[in-house]
């Protein structure tokens, strides 16, 4: 109560002192224009007069002098006119005015001496007068002066009702200050506050823990993101002091992000773990003066951001945002969540020329089209891969620097970025733990034999202790490719490789996505009948059945020929034209790159040319949503479509065709499902079909869209609940566990420096 009646106090005196002071500027604006306008008029007038006076000074008849002064003494305000002589003598004067008047002015002389016109304000019996007077002329000689006075005091008069009124406004003004601040501490303050404050008496009770909806005020912002911190802090530890009596490895108990802290404290212990990947889990960014920090959209991000938070570690990626370096220490490290820190970013920093060698180049140019058969040619440069090894060599300076002074280190690298990068981290510290994470398809020996460097890339795979794959053909393609590549040893019975005496175990982690129950307000109860036609009308289409694909604009994606399918589809079934329309959800992607140019422009075109053949009216068969969206945005189709298509041509996972499924709390929608995805291998109840097979797609689209919905709601519940069992948080753990088996190497021989493991 005490901050609401400061409140008020401090409004009321600030809009007080406001209003005075432009009431005051008011005031004498009004002021100076009402003198101006009685000097112009007195002025008009005296020149008016001057015509008449002057032959009758000539005549020195003072009779008719005196009757012109009184003929106008009765205009508006005018007090009355005197006609001086040379001398200053008073030749005539308005009645009215003779008893006021008691001696001469000293402007009368004034003018005469100096044959300029001149006005003033004055006090006269006590009363605000304006006298103007003018110099009288018998051609060149001054023969007198003439002098009017107006009566000036409406002026105060009116300039005091300004003021009145001013008065009156505060005063009115101050009565809805007080009853609008009344009310907006009372809803926007104090109703937050106490919902807060019942909200965390029930969460130390162990009640609800359902956080209460807070106005989206900045006010209220930086309470409400510390109060969540603290309830997730809170639930966490409550969490793990309850699941510690919970039997984890029961292959009942769902992974959550809880358990997976506790799983990687008992598994590592005291083992610092270092993550290294290409993405940065928080980039920061300029949005016009201000910086913000935001989290890049990626199950990788989602799978080891609990792990990070877990064991406090480190972990470093390639600083890409615009206002990453601004925010760093001068060893280009910094804590992150911003919100809530518990681990450390290092960012490594890339030229221009680095970043298109190494990423542009050699990965994205290189091993990608080569690890994705899509028939796409790789093209493999001599200057891309110097820069591909030298960002290797930065980024493992980075680890090395990084884990100078730990004991038995932990390092989880990841992805096709850092192929070398194993090698170099274990030839330098070979006490540290070392596993890298595949997350894109290996290809059979053959076709990754065309890889000028394929010796290289092996080789410095297999300084890994462990490496990962999503499935099972993946670690086979691996190991037979190593078979032709290098001489080792290959142990088939238990997926190992030993190599100059160390060994390299080759597992699968099918990677996931969050457990189903992750978003439960996106998962709301309203029909997705009304989501989908208020999708329709932001769309302006007109349409019953919605089809929805989700894909970075990537010619491994099968767009094309997902378009085709759907073309196929209303050729076969002309009774779905006018009724089906299919939104297909692309993001640019490396579009500096000619393929991925050139694809983007095939899947515009495609889309136009099948749109110009069956549109109708507000009907068009094809939306593409080229630009990039929101997680909560892509769900929104997810939860309206009646079917989704993933028709990728060559996919490690796919992490898409398990995000569709988490998202269906309804039970209902189909899942087309290419075979060449890793997602197959778990999603048997999607409708599996061969993106290159035209027909089997529009086929498949017919099948989705007339499925008995309990045949439709019995496959999504068993998908669901594949998903939701075998999460991102196994993933995870797994990957950790089995890397916790890894033994480290002791060694008696000195570390090798960064420059003899590369060599």
């Amino acid at each position: 109560m005490r901050i609401t009646l400061r409140l008020i106090l401090v409004l009321i005196v600030g809009i007080t002192l406001v209003s005075l002071l432009f009431a005051y500027f008011q005031v004498e604006a009004i002021k100076g224009a009402l003198r101006s306008d009685l000097g112009r008029r007195a002025s008009i007038l005296a020149e008016s007069l001057e015509e008449s006076v002057v032959p009758l000074l000539e005549k020195s008849d003072r009779g008719d002098l005196l009757r012109l002064v009184e003929r106008f003494g009765n205009r508006e305000h005018l007090a009355g006119v005197v006609i001086y002589d040379r001398e200053g003598n008073v030749l005539a004067i308005t009645s009215v005015l003779s008893a006021q008047l008691t001696s001469r002015p000293a402007v009368v002389f004034q003018v005469m001496n100096q044959n300029l016109e001149r006005g003033q304000f004055l006090k006269l019996g006590g009363s605000d007068m304006h006298l103007f007077a003018l110099p009288l002329h018998r051609d060149t000689d001054i023969v007198g002066a003439l002098a009017i006075f107006h009566e000036a005091g409406y002026i105060e008069a009116e300039t005091g009702s300004i003021w009145r009124e001013t008065v009156l406004r505060v005063a009115v003004m101050a009565v809805l200050v007080v009853l609008a601040t009344v009310l907006i501490v009372r809803w926007s303050i104090e109703g937050p506050i106490a919902k807060a404050v019942q909200w965390m008496r029930e969460l130390r009770m162990g009640g609800l823990h359902e956080r209460p909806a807070f106005p989206d005020e900045d006010l209220l912002k930086p309470l409400a993101r510390e109060m969540t911190s603290m309830a997730s802090s809170l639930a966490a530890a409550r969490a793990a002091v309850e699941e510690k009596a919970v039997p984890y490895e029961a292959p009942e108990s769902l992974w959550t992000p809880e358990r997976l802290r506790f799983h990687v404290q008992s598994k590592l212990q005291e083992s610092p773990l270092f993550v290294v990947s290409n993405r940065e889990p928080c980039m920061h960014v300029r949005q016009g003066k201000s910086v913000e920090a935001i989290v890049p959209a990626g199950g990788l991000i989602a799978a080891l951001e609990p792990v990070m938070r877990a064991c406090d570690g480190t972990w470093i990626a390639h600083g890409a945002g615009d206002a990453d370096r601004e925010v760093v220490d001068e060893h280009d490290r910094l804590r992150v969540p911003p919100d809530d820190p518990h681990y450390t970013l290092r960012r490594v920093w890339l030229s221009k020329e680095e970043e298109e060698g190494y990423y542009f180049g050699f990965a994205n140019e290189g091993l990608w089209p080569l690890c994705h058969i899509a028939h796409t040619r790789p093209t493999f440069r001599a200057t891309d891969w110097e820069q591909y090894r030298a960002v290797n060599r930065k980024f493992g300076e980075a680890v090395l620097k990084e884990m100078e002074g730990t004991q038995h280190p932990t390092v989880l690298i990841q992805d096709y970025h850092f192929t070398l990068l194993p090698r170099l981290v274990k030839e330098a510290r070979p006490d540290a733990r070392v596993a890298i994470f595949w997350h894109i398809p290996w290809p059979n020996p053959q076709v990754f034999g065309i890889c000028p460097w394929q010796r290289e890339l092996v080789d410095g795979l297999l300084g890994a202790d462990l490496v990962g794959f999503h499935i099972q053909a993946h670690c086979n393609h691996f190991l037979e490719t190593v078979d032709q590549a290098l001489e080792c040893r290959i142990e088939w019975d238990r997926y190992a490789v030993n190599r100059r005496g160390h060994f390299t175990l080759v597992r699968p982690f099918p990677a996931s996505v969050d457990q189903v129950e992750s978003l439960p307000e996106m998962g709301s109860q309203a029909s997705p009948y009304l989501d989908r036609a208020a999708l329709f009308k932001e769309l302006g289409v007109e349409a019953v059945f919605l089809g929805v694909g989700v894909d970075r604009v990537d010619y491994t994606k099968g767009i094309p020929e997902r378009f085709r399918g759907v073309e196929r589809f209303l050729e076969k079934y002309p009774g779905y034209q006018g009724q089906f329309t299919f939104v297909e959800i692309g993001a640019p992607s490396r579009t500096h790159i000619k393929r991925y140019h050139d694809l983007l422009a095939e899947v515009e075109s495609e889309a136009e040319r099948i749109n110009w053949r069956f549109q109708a009216g507000r009907w068009k068969p094809i939306v593409f949503l080229k630009r990039h969206h929101t997680h909560r945005e892509i769900e929104r189709y997810f939860r309206a479509a009646d079917l989704c298509m993933v028709t990728s041509l060559h996919d490690g996972m796919n992490l898409v065709a398990k995000e569709f499924v988490a998202s269906r709390h309804d039970g209902q929608g189909a899942l087309i499902l290419s075979r060449f995805t890793g997602a197959c291998r778990e999603l048997r109840d999607a409708l599996i079909v061969n993106p290159y097979d035209t027909e089997q797609l529009a086929e498949a689209i017919r099948v989705a869209l007339e499925m008995d919905p309990e045949e439709k709601k019995a496959r999504m519940e068993r998908m669901r609940k594949i998903v939701k069992d075998r999460n991102v948080y196994r993933w995870a753990a797994n990957l950790i566990a089995e890397l916790s088996e890894v033994r480290p190497e002791k060694s008696d021989r000195p570390q090798k420096t960064m420059k003899s493991a590369a060599s």
